[in-house]
């Protein structure tokens, strides 16, 4: 009789048991996982749908002071261009993975015992735990937004790289080493490779049928270092290439816009002898940044700007008017001409205001009339 009593309070316990996990399990996040190890400590990436990454990350920071926190404070000013970019790409976007840590200990169920398996299977998280973002919580509020918007991408995945979180201390060093090393590709390499930027469409077509510049462009840097062999950056001619279009940073150029665009270039670069001699190598290109001022940027950007009105205002013969850029003194030891225009105090200056200066030095040159906004620039010039 007493093994019998025994035996069912054995059960009993048992049963509770079952309940107990079943209700944890109910009351849990379980992610397919792939187990590893970083620095000693062991770490799970997981595929969580993107529409339950607002649930398990919720966090309200702004109010905690600084040394408290082990995250920056959300800049929400940024989140509004990526979401746009999640719903005007649905079949063709990339988001890299979100870094989390977890206050508490996860339990990994493994899909075996010995082999490769053993480090794949099921990552199950408490819903009480606390989850901290420690990369990634632009995403996470985009995510939120985007979702909003078009509910298909709910079900769409991002992967998430969970740490078991020992402390404070812990979560922010994570924090600052995730962004110690981080560094953004500069302007010309991005506008090589961004096949949805038009303007990063318009300068790589440019290059590409402009000789000139297809031979001395840097389409990596930029900014050429004084060893260097190009005269030109990607990032360079894109944002002259903008300016002779008039367009804006989202605009897109036709066909014929850009056909008339790589036609005016090759046209100036017909009249810039300095440039010819530097593609058949017979000047180094350094002795050009060092000596004049249309090898470098501004004088590219003021080109840009310049043509946009010849091409206005002169749309049947305006290649007859570059020729006049051969009577251009762009010599850098030419102070009265250029100091205050593109130099300052004898130093390049990419301001917009020396930009404009220039671009109506050259308009002058090739007889273009200057607009209002022109004049009252050169005005202050001259009374400066």
């Amino acid at each position: 009789m007493s093994e019998y009593i025994i035996t069912k309070v054995k059960n009993s316990r048992l049963s509770s048991i079952t309940m107990a996990k079943t209700l944890i399990r109910e009351y849990s996040h379980t992610f397919p996982a792939v187990r590893g190890i970083q620095a000693g400590r062991p770490c799970y990436i997981a595929m969580c749908p993107m529409r339950i990454i607002p649930k398990i990350f919720i966090f309200d920071e702004e109010e905690v002071p600084a040394e408290l926190r082990a995250q920056r404070i959300l800049n929400k000013s940024r989140i509004p261009e990526i979401s746009e970019y999640l719903i005007s790409n649905p079949q063709d976007y990339t988001l890299s993975a979100i870094t989390a840590s977890v206050s508490e200990q996860v339990h990994f169920e493994p899909l075996a015992d010995t082999g490769p398996a053993v480090n794949l299977g099921m990552l199950t998280l408490s819903m009480d735990a606390q989850i901290l973002i420690n990369d990634g919580q632009h995403r996470r509020a985009a995510i939120e937004e985007a979702i909003k918007a078009s509910h298909e991408l709910g079900h769409d995945h991002i992967p998430v790289l969970f740490f078991v979180d020992e402390d404070l201390k812990r979560s922010q060093q994570m924090f600052a080493d995730l962004n110690k090393y981080a560094v953004r590709p500069n302007d010309s390499l991005s506008t090589l490779y961004d096949h949805r930027d038009p303007c990063a469409e318009l300068a790589r077509y440019v290059v590409e049928n402009v000789e000139c510049f297809r031979r001395l462009t840097d389409m990596e840097k930029s900014s050429l270092s004084n060893r260097s062999s190009k005269l030109f950056t990607l990032s360079s001619i894109k944002l002259a290439s903008r300016s002779l279009l008039k367009k804006s940073a989202k605009d897109s150029a036709s066909l014929e816009e850009k056909q008339i665009a790589a036609s005016y270039w090759n046209e100036v670069c017909a009249h810039m002898p300095d440039w010819k001699a530097a593609e058949r190598k017979e000047v180094s290109t350094a002795d050009l940044r060092q000596n004049y001022v249309h090898a470098h940027g501004v004088a590219l950007h003021a080109l840009g700007l310049a043509g946009a009105d010849l091409l206005s205002l002169k749309p049947k013969n305006w290649k007859k008017s570059l020729a006049k850029l051969e009577e251009i003194d762009w010599a850098r030891s030419s102070s009265a001409v250029w100091e205050g225009r593109a130099l300052m105090l004898g130093r390049l200056s990419k301001a917009r205001t020396n930009v404009g200066l220039t671009a109506n030095l050259i308009r002058k040159h090739i007889g273009i009339p200057l607009s209002a906004e022109c004049l009252i620039l050169e005005k202050q010039f001259t009374n400066g």
